[in-house]
């Protein structure tokens, strides 16, 4: 089993979908990481691609330059997914509660996940759901800093440090046979200028962990 029972908690074990029901129309990592997942959108990804952004929210951190053959969204608050200018559809769903994908077989070049795949508590299953969704050789790129909704992160992600949630997240693809191995980038955002000169010389650190289906 990839976790325990107790590993699978949460603080606040109320149904995620009453903690999202209102909508929370701010960014939830600095600039900096924005920036530099951006960035890697840009180096990983192609035009024209069919896009899945799951977990997502109002914010695009796709590259305005690029334009994509589709992009399908996901997220559990409709008024913010609404927001979200790159969307072509979007549907929304507890992964916690439903872990199968409203989705067809190889349909997307690439998924996506941003710093919210530390609410999954059945991350196999969901992983599992990514592989199929998949194109051979489609790419799954899962970023994530060190902020969460602590009360709603699972209790693996809450204890562990910053160097066990990307072993974490390596497990998860490992957990799911014909996904390649993780690659990880690690990388320190900068802070913005102004608070470079109040002496904050770093921003939220940066992680991405990238692993592509197999034929």
């Amino acid at each position: 089993m990839l976790l325990r029972p107790e590993q699978r908690t949460k603080l606040d074990a109320s149904d995620d979908r009453l903690f999202y029901d209102y909508p929370r129309f701010v960014t939830h990592v600095d600039e900096g990481f924005i920036q530099q997942l951006t960035e890697l959108y840009r180096d990983r990804l192609q035009p024209g691609m069919r896009i899945l952004d799951l977990m997502s929210s109002w914010v695009s951190h796709l590259p305005e330059e690029m334009e994509f053959a589709y992009v399908e969204g996901h997220g559990l608050n409709p008024e913010e997914l609404q927001k979200n200018p790159r969307f072509n559809h979007f549907f929304v769903q507890n992964l916690n509660v439903d872990l199968q994908l409203p989705l067809t077989d190889q349909s997307f070049d690439a998924v996506l996940c941003t710093v919210s795949v530390q609410y999954l508590q059945y991350p196999e299953a969901i992983f599992t759901e990514i592989y199929r969704v998949l194109k051979p050789n489609g790419l799954c790129i899962v970023s994530f800093s060190n902020r969460m909704f602590y009360q709603k992160a699972i209790a693996a992600w809450r204890d562990g440090s910053e160097t066990d949630r990307v072993e974490l997240v390596k497990s998860y693809f490992a957990a799911v046979p014909r996904f390649s191995t993780p690659e990880v980038i690690t990388r320190r955002s900068q802070a913005p200028a102004i608070l470079q000169m109040m002496g904050f010389a770093s921003g939220d650190p940066f992680y991405a962990v990238i692993a592509k289906r197999m034929l």
